[in-house]
């Protein structure tokens, strides 16, 4: 019988990610999904059936830059929270050194890692950026509200910077799930919040050292 600190076999487990933070990733990844589908709907004829996610293309228009809001405001809560673990050190400037081990996962040959590698980190920051490019140039294209305050040279610029980091943060998500799936266990980590004693000294040797240290401390 598994317990929060234990697996079906009895191990031992380390609590990676806390309910609230795995719900503040999970609701921002579903408002990601949704955003993708119908800014995609909207992007060109031949995906507006994507609409139909949203309800139609009414609902889509509608419904796409409220939703784009409140992944903000989830993201942003989500950087907050993971701020200080993301920041770039001379461990990670190392880690990008040796690339063609990270990519034949000869980690043993790795520096150690704390709660993120540099790759994580990197991604996390184009997050940021893409993010606020979003936010400030879907401001300007909002029909309903803003877009009015704004002379049409600035909206059409405003147009191409939100289709640009619409694309970018595609791809980088894409980046970001085939991560995981490549990384066994990162996926579980996020949906149950923990990961074992192996993974974690695999994976992210530092950021186990630390947790073990304060566990005894």
């Amino acid at each position: 019988m598994s317990s929060p600190h234990r697996d079906k076999d009895g191990n031992p487990l380390i609590q990676r990610y806390t309910p609230n933070e795995r719900s503040n990733h999970w609701v921002t990844a579903i408002c990601f999904v949704l955003l993708a589908v119908s800014g995609l709907a909207m992007f060109h004829p031949a995906m507006s059936w994507m609409a139909m996610f949203l309800g139609g293309g009414q609902w889509t228009r509608i419904l796409h830059p409220f939703l784009g809001v409140t992944m903000f405001v989830s993201f942003a809560m989500l950087a907050l929270r993971f701020w200080h673990h993301n920041h770039i050190d001379k461990a990670d400037q190392q880690w990008l050194r040796q690339m063609g081990d990270v990519l034949n996962n000869r980690e043993d040959k790795l520096p150690k890692i704390g709660m993120y590698n540099a790759g994580q980190k990197l991604l996390f920051f184009a997050l940021i950026g893409f993010m606020c490019g979003l936010l400030l140039s879907g401001i300007v294209i909002w029909r309903a509200y803003f877009a009015f305050y704004f002379p049409i040279e600035v909206i059409r610029a405003a147009a191409l910077l939100h289709a640009f980091c619409g694309f970018g943060i595609i791809c980088a998500i894409i980046v970001h799930i085939y991560a995981a799936f490549w990384v066994k266990g990162s996926i579980g980590a996020m949906v149950r919040g923990t990961v074992s004693y192996g993974w974690a000294r695999k994976h992210h040797p530092r950021w186990f050292e630390e947790v073990v240290r304060k566990r005894h401390d």
